[in-house]
This record gives structure tokens, sequence and C-alpha cells, in this order.
């Protein structure tokens, strides 16, 4: 069974809140809850965890971008964002707030789905990417210790490169650890003695 989709409408406009409130249960069952007073809004999309927020501003302001960046981190959901009129500066800060789907001017009901749509497909692939980022700057990390604990052996004990290395992998194998782990024992050992 899919669990269904829980989306925190933020909206102080009732009216407005109705209209996105509409459009999605005219495209597919939901669990909703509108958020009426962007006063405390990191706090109470905090309580409520949703999957996805859905904004609606007039008029966004900085305090509020700076109270979904608290609430809404870009890894933790995605966020779309719907306004009344361009503003680039403003469009700027929405997206470095996290904001993955900003639409001027489209606030109508046949458009609220394609739109939350492109909002979590756009949030899974940055996730992706990040994840992916994460995991290159630990090998790359990994591969600087790897090459520290190369050069000590090498200095220490009158090897080159690639005996250093097979000493490092027999090591690692023989105590059942990864190579990065060998090194970086070595590298905090080094620093110890020196």
């Amino acid at each position: 069974m899919v669990e269904k989709l829980h989306i925190a409408v933020v909206e102080e406009n009732a009216k407005r809140a109705e209209t996105i409130v509409e459009g999605l249960r005219t495209t597919g069952d939901y669990i909703i809850n509108v958020v009426g007073d962007s006063v405390g809004l990191s706090r109470t999309l905090a309580e409520l965890n949703p999957d996805i927020v859905l904004m609606a501003l007039d008029n966004p302001s900085r305090d509020m971008l700076e109270e979904l960046t608290a609430a809404s981190s870009p890894a933790e959901r995605p966020v779309a964002m719907f306004v009344d009129k361009s503003d680039s500066a403003m469009m700027q800060s929405a997206i470095n707030a996290g904001v993955s789907a900003y639409v001027v001017d489209g606030l109508r009901q046949d458009r609220i789905k394609p739109i939350l749509e492109v909002a979590i497909t756009r949030f899974h692939s940055f996730a992706r990417i990040r994840a992916e980022l994460t995991a290159t700057k630990a090998a790359l990390a990994e591969r600087k210790t790897i090459d520290r604990a190369k050069g000590l052996l090498m200095k220490a004990r009158g090897i080159n490169e690639d005996a250093a290395y097979a000493l490092l992998r027999k090591t690692a194998m023989d105590q059942g650890k990864r190579i990065a782990e060998v090194a970086e024992s070595l590298v905090t050992a080094a620093g110890l003695l020196s």
C-alpha cells in the first residue's frame, strides 16, 4: 500500500489556500495541512513534517525565506513556491533557501499537480547530485590520506610508492579494515609522534 503524500500548504489568504487545496483534491488523495500564519513557520513545519511544502505568496519576504531555510533545508523536502510578481533577487534567494519550483503568476488549479511533480522530481535530482558530491568529496579525502600515509611509509622504510601501497593494502587485509582506515591511523600516529 502506497502512503499518501503529506502536503503543507503555506498561505495566509484563505481564498488562495482553498484554491490550492481544491486543486490538490481534484488530482489525488493527499494529507493536506494549511498553514495560515508564516510566523513560526520553521516550528510549524517541523511539527507537521510534510513530504512537500507548497507556498503561495503575494510577496515573499526575506524573513519568510529565512524561516523556510530553517524549516526545510534543501536536503529535507521539496518546496514549490507560487508568487504573484517576478523579482530576480527574491527568486535567487528562494532557490538558495531550498525552493525546488519557483512559479510566477501561475496559481491555477490545473497547474498545481504538474508543478508539484516537477518540484518533487527536481528535489530528488538535486538530492542525488548532493549525495554524489558528498561521496566524491569523501573519496578525495580518503585518497589524500592514503597518499600521505604512502609518503610516510616511503620516507620511514625507504621504499617506493608501489611497495608503500602494497604494505597498506596487506595491513588492511590482515586487520579486516579498509585501506583508508589504516592510512588514517598511520597519519594520526605520525602526527602524534612528530
